[in-house]
């Protein structure tokens, strides 16, 4: 069995490939630095589905301090790789804080990147974004789209770690294949993201925003496909970028009935002006994720959102009062 190091360790789609990891035998030792950026409740609750298991591991450390990171991973060594999916998420935050956005997704990356090189762990995993394509990628996107002109100080940070990991690809041999995620929603999922917002708000009777006319669409992945994904991406491919998701569009509009049909709901829906941050379409061309890593999503929508909604229900008494906003 192989040792992994998951970086982001009980973020929603980290939390999810440590589980299928340590349940397929591997040692996980994750970290996490439980940042605030939405209710820790939600961290709390995924690190508690992962202590069960005796071959994992939690540091709760930053993986912008190099000193302790190094220390950490000298713990653990040797290990099979370092799966980074440690980052400041969301494209609207980042536009008020660029700041802590490329502290943690360039700085730290290039942190995990010097310990591979200087430690001789041989395989590196960098989870990216759809939102690096922009606004004028074609649909469905494939990875050699133009992804020269982010939109968002998020998405541009993003770009710069994938850079990083080429040149230390180049220049140091090192294994990396680059995992970037388009829409993807499940179970305790980030509470900003639309499948958990119009969740709580149409069951506990809130308003329900939506910028735009709703009209925008999104290629939603259930996060059980995302993870086996990564996983995947883990064999030797010297140096590759891999869409992962995206692959059933939806309008917010169909999205939101949708909802509306499960939990038996009528929605209170008010229209916000589009926000200049947000993509108007994303839906990802994964052609390639099938020919190197064997890889497409199993899960439709109409599977998966009745298991987001079935979870919420069993963790309302909280999850009715995570801030959504």
């Amino acid at each position: 069995m192989s040792k992994y190091l998951v970086t982001g360790a009980v973020g929603f789609i980290a939390s999810k490939v440590s589980e299928y990891l340590l349940k397929n035998g591997h040692t996980v030792f994750g970290v996490d630095n439980f940042d605030p950026t939405y209710d820790l409740r939600l961290k709390d609750w995924r690190l508690e589905q992962l202590k069960p298991y005796s071959s994992f591991s939690f540091f709760r450390e930053d993986i912008c301090d190099l000193k302790k990171m190094k220390s950490i991973i000298a713990q653990c060594q040797p290990l099979d790789a370092v799966i980074n999916l440690a980052a400041k998420a969301g494209v609207r935050d980042s536009v008020l804080d660029p700041w802590s956005y490329f502290n943690t997704n360039v700085n730290g990356t290039l942190n995990l990147l010097e310990i591979c090189r200087h430690q001789g762990i041989p395989k590196f995993i960098l989870a990216s974004t759809s939102s690096i394509y922009g606004n004028n990628a074609p649909y469905p996107t494939p990875e050699d789209a133009d992804s020269s002109h982010p939109l968002q100080p998020y998405a541009a940070s993003k770009k710069a770690a994938e850079a990083l990991c080429y040149s230390y690809h180049f220049l140091h041999n090192l294994d990396i294949t680059i995992v970037r995620y388009f829409t993807v929603y499940g179970p305790a999922g980030r509470p900003t993201m639309s499948m958990f917002r119009f969740t709580q708000w149409i069951i506990e009777g809130k308003t329900v925003k939506v910028f735009g006319d709703g009209t925008q669409t999104r290629g939603f992945t259930y996060v059980d496909d995302i993870a086996r994904g990564t996983i995947q991406a883990l064999k030797p491919l010297g140096y590759e970028i891999i869409n992962l998701g995206g692959h059933q569009s939806i309008q917010i509009n169909e999205l939101i009935e949708h909802i509306e049909t499960i939990v038996g709901k009528k929605a209170k829906i008010e229209h916000f002006s589009a926000h200049p941050a947000d993509m108007t379409t994303s839906w990802a061309n994964v052609e390639k994720a099938r020919k190197l890593v064997n890889w497409q999503p199993e899960v439709p929508l109409e599977a998966g959102i009745p298991r987001m909604i079935d979870w919420y229900m069993q963790e309302r008494n909280w999850a009715s009062q995570v801030d959504t906003e």
